[in-house]
């Protein structure tokens, strides 16, 4: 059992890497409605995933892992007026850790990059876990979060995001389900080569989320949902926590 999960998560990542993006380097094709269908895109795909149960981890506690994010894309021809690729779901690899603090608080930071792509993404959380949970109670935190991108000339984009979610852990498997809200700003850039016309698009949305983790001994694994706006994404994450 154990290790069928192991292996459907690293084929998961694997089949979801073989997906790549091109450069996000022609916003100037875009009219402003449909920069405005991008940047929600955008919101969905680029905004914080935690990937994790609102347990706490404690003083002395790590989550590490190599994760991948798939996001429907609602904007395939648009994508390819962008990039040159049409794409219906944008793949993002990442690198994601949390630390456990005292008194119920969690930090965590995530990297992440498209594969083939100029996109480049950094985001950072803190949890506090208003209840930390126990074998009658389940857990119940509250989340704040942010990212940016980096590496698109042409763009601008952060997120910030508030969430509430709640865990309850039986043996090896903590299901969790959430609620939030993102907040993002996509803003052009223009260049010495490319000068821009469209105007800054602001997008807010509701988010909705479950997913469950599996502590497997050495190897912990966890897969999510998220439904943000009208995108749905689905991650996968694989590597240590105690």
């Amino acid at each position: 059992m154990k290790a069928n999960l192991l292996c459907i998560a690293i084929a998961t990542i694997f089949v979801s890497l073989s997906a790549q993006a091109d450069d996000l380097n022609n916003l100037g094709a875009l009219s402003q409605d449909k920069f405005q269908t991008l940047s929600k895109d955008l919101t969905a795909a680029l905004s914080y995933k935690a990937v994790s149960p609102a347990e706490p981890l404690g003083l002395t506690g790590f989550d590490i892992g190599i994760e991948v994010t798939g996001t429907s894309l609602k904007s395939a021809d648009i994508w390819k007026d962008v990039t040159g690729s049409s794409l219906s779901t944008l793949p993002l690899a990442k690198l994601h850790a949390h630390k456990g603090l005292p008194f119920g608080i969690d930090l965590g930071a995530v990297y992440s990059t498209a594969p083939g792509s100029n996109i480049k993404l950094m985001g950072g959380e803190l949890r506090y876990a208003i209840v930390e949970g126990n074998v009658a109670l389940p857990a119940v935190a509250v989340r704040a979060a942010m990212t940016k991108l980096s590496g698109v000339d042409q763009l601008e984009f952060t997120s910030k995001s508030v969430e509430l979610s709640v865990s309850k852990g039986f043996a090896m498997v903590t299901p969790y389900v959430g609620v939030g809200k993102v907040w993002s700003t996509s803003t052009p850039q223009s260049t010495a080569s490319i000068p821009l016309t469209l105007k800054e698009e602001k997008n807010n949305a509701t988010k909705l989320f479950a997913g469950a983790n599996f502590n497997l001994g050495l190897v912990n694994l966890a897969g999510e949902f998220d439904k943000t706006g009208d995108n749905n994404s689905y991650s996968v994450k694989v590597g240590l926590r105690f």
